[in-house]
C-alpha cells in the first residue's frame, strides 16, 4: 500500500517537473527568434501551478478524511447527534473544499493571466 502511494507520488511529481519543458519548447518553437525570459517565466509558472493545486488538493483532502473520521465516530458513539454531526460536518467541508478552490484560481491565474509577463515587455 505504502509501495504504491510512493510511485504515485513520484509519478506525479515527475509529470509535474516535466510539464514546464514541453511547454516552454512548444512557446519558444512559435517563434523565430526565442525569448528565453518569457519561456522561463512560462515554464516556472506551469511548475508552480502544478506544485499549488497538487498540494492544495492534498492538504483537503487529508482534512476532508480527518474530518469525515471523526463525524462517523461520534455517529457511532452517539446517533441521536446524527443530525448536528452532520450539519457540522457538511459545513466543515465546505470551508475545507474552499481551500481546494483558492488553489485552482491561483493555478488558473499563472496559467492564463500571469502578471509576471508584463515585466518583460512580451
Amino acid at each position: 500500500m505504502k509501495k504504491g502511494f510512493i510511485y504515485t507520488v513520484m509519478a506525479t511529481l515527475l509529470i509535474i517537473v516535466s510539464s514546464p519543458f514541453a511547454f516552454a519548447a512548444a512557446e519558444a518553437a512559435k517563434t523565430a527568434t526565442v525569448d528565453y525570459t518569457k519561456a522561463i517565466i512560462v515554464g516556472c509558472s506551469v511548475l508552480v501551478a502544478g506544485l499549488a493545486i497538487a498540494f492544495g488538493t492534498i492538504g483537503t483532502g487529508l482534512g476532508m478524511g480527518n474530518g469525515l473520521n471523526g463525524a462517523t465516530n461520534a455517529v457511532g458513539r452517539n446517533p441521536e447527534a446524527q443530525g448536528k454531526v452532520l450539519l457540522t460536518m457538511m459545513v466543515g467541508l465546505a470551508m475545507i473544499e474552499s481551500l481546494a478552490i483558492y488553489a485552482l484560481v491561483v493555478s488558473l491565474i499563472l496559467l492564463y493571466a500571469n502578471p509576471l509577463l508584463k515585466y518583460i515587455g512580451g
